[in-house]
């Protein structure tokens, strides 16, 4: 069999991988059943289901009369930019605050992109920090440092 579409097919293996990783993790834990569920049962289950819809977009990749895309060269830099974005991000939260650490997260991972532009990063920036702000402080109640320690 030919692939005839790479990104469906890798898509589709990333998806099985993770998918069953999340499955078999979760049969750690205790399943219960549908009518009293466990903790264990829907992460089980979500797994396996995107196990499954992996498959499909694998296997669909394979049949013939699909669009032939290859699989482009993966780009060092921009890997590392979002990699260490999410690190900055980490390592500022306790110290920096929400506010001033998604405005990092935000603007170092813009630099992976080739379209990059500070006037669009600040943009994302802000929608993300109101964003993150109403989720998790406002909406979830979770409790972080939102302005930086040291203020």
């Amino acid at each position: 069999m030919k692939i005839c579409n790479q990104k469906d097919f890798i898509a589709g293996l990333m998806y099985i991988v993770i998918g069953s990783f999340f499955a078999i993790l979760a049969r750690g834990y205790q399943m219960g059943t549908a009518a009293k569920m466990g903790s264990g049962y829907f992460p089980f289950w979500l797994g396996v289901l995107l196990a499954i819809i992996g498959a499909y977009v694998a296997l669909r990749s394979l049949a013939p009369g699909q669009i032939e895309e290859k699989l482009p060269k993966i780009s060092i830099p921009s890997v590392l930019w979002v990699t260490g974005s999410v690190l900055v991000f980490a390592i500022s939260l306790p110290i920096l605050g929400l506010v001033a650490s998604v405005f990092l997260l935000v603007v170092v991972s813009a630099m992976a992109s080739h379209e990059f532009s500070w006037k669009g990063a600040v943009l994302n920036a802000v929608f993300l920090i109101g964003f993150t702000y109403a989720a998790f402080v406002w909406g979830l109640k979770l409790q972080f440092p939102v302005w930086p320690t040291f203020i």
